[in-house]
């Protein structure tokens, strides 16, 4: 059930506990890919673990803005603090939780989300009313987790089979070109680089080029029904708070 396209009295007859939350970004993914790429390829997912679920499964209206100042150098990058974002997600779940569809994965498109997410599900699951976990997609592709870049091979591949009219093929080349071969500027384990313009010019990581639609559809089923199983590991879960 998307709540995007429901009444409110077709919600009001869901007969479920399970939610799913979209969270990505609106941020620059190099010039052939969408600044919306982190909440396309979140819905994406949200809408295909639900859809191949057994049971109802709510799917949330996606947040689109999430940490991301690190590409604030790129034009139409938007961003928030980590505790503006934190507080807004639990708001959210908490919403969500009210109606009754308490035991939530937050479903995540952007590597930037990844801690502040941790951190507030913990919280929830400790102190409100709720069970809510992380799923970011990305994570959850078997082998080719590795290649996650920035804009590369994954990302591309994701867009070229949900969304494919918003990729600009004639632009892989310059992609390459221009970005870079590994995320970070690194002396031993540290990142010296701060923002994402320090190590790639059009903030491209990866080869857009090695993408392909065959394998955005294997992405999609591989993060799809990894999100089944963690729905099914959920699902009776105890949404009380944890009282010491």
């Amino acid at each position: 059930m998307d709540l995007t396209r429901e009444t409110w009295t077709d919600a009001d007859g869901a007969d479920t506990h399970l939610a799913v939350l979209p969270v990505g970004s609106t941020e620059q993914h190099g010039p052939h890919a969408p600044l919306g790429t982190d909440v396309l390829t979140a819905e994406a997912v949200a809408e295909a673990g639900a859809d191949r679920y057994p049971d109802p499964v709510v799917v949330a209206p996606a947040i689109p803005v999430g940490i991301a100042e690190e590409h604030r150098r790129f034009s139409g990058t938007l961003w928030t603090s980590e505790s503006t974002f934190r507080e807004y997600v639990r708001d959210v779940i908490g919403s969500l939780a009210s109606h009754g569809w308490n035991r939530i994965v937050v479903v995540n498109g952007h590597g930037g989300n990844v801690a502040a997410l941790q951190e507030v599900t913990a919280r929830i699951v400790r102190h409100d009313d709720a069970y809510a976990v992380p799923f970011t997609w990305f994570d959850e592709v078997g082998e080719h987790a590795s290649d996650m870049g920035h804009a590369g091979p994954l990302e591309t591949s994701m867009l070229r089979h949900t969304d494919p009219e918003t990729v600009h093929e004639d632009r892989f080349a310059a992609a390459a070109a221009d970005g870079a071969d590994g995320w970070g500027e690194w002396q031993g384990r540290v990142n010296l680089a701060v923002d994402s313009h320090e190590f790639t010019d059009n903030g491209a990581v990866g080869d857009p080029g090695e993408s392909s639609a065959e394998l955005g559809a294997e992405l999609l089923e591989r993060s799809a029904d990894a999100l089944c199983d963690l729905l099914d590991a959920i699902c009776d879960r105890d949404p009380a708070p944890r009282v010491d």
